[in-house]
């Protein structure tokens, strides 16, 4: 079967730079990796070939002038790993020279990352997630809000570690207190022995002689939490707030965390622009026309606002510092309030009379 041409292998075209190259084969081999799912081995056996020539100066003149044939063109192609130190995989000292670029972690899953991995890494709960809804004031002015959770938590009855109270602790019959079991994996290099954490003393490499009654040695139990959450001032409508540790806990590991998504309650007489808060106030046009005073609601109380002569309908009204908090010093931005002036659809004979009158009088209409 013909070979594809390198450069196109990597996706790269002739005039790539040393630096486009490595970066493309990164890419590629990540993507195509025969231990990630969706992986392919065949294309990343070609992709490691093409990156093999590509990356050495002398060799990719060489694949310039004469092809695959400069190259050692045979059916088989370069030893893609040529290069590799791999020290022994009994050894589990498996080196890939990938300059900190991302791949050294793909790797590592699959040969134990260099050195073996350390049995104490303690284990971890997982992240919960979870909504409270608040009122437009309570976002204007900060609240707490308790919410309750059932999930797994420590248990009460052996603080955690799995043993009944009063017992000790053996060593793990499974490991033999290393905390590692070795596992057997196979991969392109044939099969590799890899040191995986035991599952039956979850790498702490000693297991309790009497486990809890209440847990069943799990060192969990799922049970109701009551948590204070902290609503700040001025908070966003679908903003989220991360409670660290507040989340489900592991058997003698930590907590995860509690993330809890905010949703503001639309309110009947407000809105919100940024640190703004809008609202809308109805007269008559005959206040309009000759000016008044009216008790204008905020989230603050209602405020008394002088309405002058002439207003027009639309007309914003500025109220400062009764709006949303706007820094860290606790700021507020203003409250406008738009003024519509009504106008009557329904007369009676008296005041179409006046109106007329007046009319009659105003060579520029009503509001002139």
């Amino acid at each position: 079967m013909e070979k594809r041409d390198y450069y196109e292998v990597l996706g790269v075209d002739k005039n790539a730079s040393a630096d486009q190259i490595k970066k493309a084969f990164y890419k590629m081999a990540n993507k195509y990796h025969p231990d990630k799912e969706g992986g392919d081995e065949k294309k990343f056996k070609e992709i490691n070939e093409a990156y093999e020539v590509l990356k050495d100066q002398q060799k990719r003149q060489r694949y310039d002038q004469f092809g695959h044939a400069g190259v050692g063109g045979s059916a088989s192609g370069p030893n893609p790993f040529e290069g590799f130190n791999f020290g022994g995989f009994n050894s589990q000292n498996v080196q890939f020279d990938f300059d900190g670029d991302g791949l050294g972690d793909i790797f590592s899953q699959f040969f134990g990352g260099g050195a073996t991995r350390s049995r104490s890494k303690a284990e971890r709960g997982r992240d919960v997630e979870t909504s409270v809804k608040i009122s437009f004031k309570d976002m204007v002015f900060g609240v707490e809000k308790e919410i309750s959770l059932e999930m797994q938590s420590s248990c009460s009855n052996c603080n955690g570690n799995g043993a009944e109270p009063g017992s000790s602790f053996k060593q793990c019959p499974e490991c033999k207190g290393s905390g590692e079991i070795n596992h057997t994996i196979n991969t392109m290099f044939g099969q590799v022995n890899q040191p995986v954490r035991c599952e039956r003393c979850h790498g702490k490499g000693k297991v309790p002689e009497k486990i809890c009654m209440t847990c069943k040695g799990s060192g969990v139990k799922k049970k109701k939490n009551n948590i204070l959450v902290s609503i700040p001032a001025g908070i966003d409508d679908g903003a989220i707030i991360r409670l660290r540790s507040k989340g489900e806990a592991a058997s003698n590991g930590s907590r995860g965390d509690l993330y809890v998504h905010v949703r503001v309650a639309a309110d009947k007489d407000f809105t919100r622009e940024g640190s703004i808060v809008l609202s809308d106030e109805t007269i008559d046009m005959v206040d309009a026309a000759l000016g008044t005073e009216i008790d204008v609601k905020t989230v603050d109380g209602k405020i008394r606002v002088k309405i002058p002569a002439g207003t027009q309908s639309g007309t914003d009204f500025k109220l400062s510092g009764h709006g949303v908090v706007k820094n860290a010093n606790g700021d507020r931005g203003p409250h406008i309030v738009s003024v519509k002036v009504k106008t009557p659809t329904k007369l009676s004979r008296k005041q179409k009379t006046i109106l007329e009158d007046f009319k009659k009088s105003s060579k520029k209409g009503l509001f002139g």
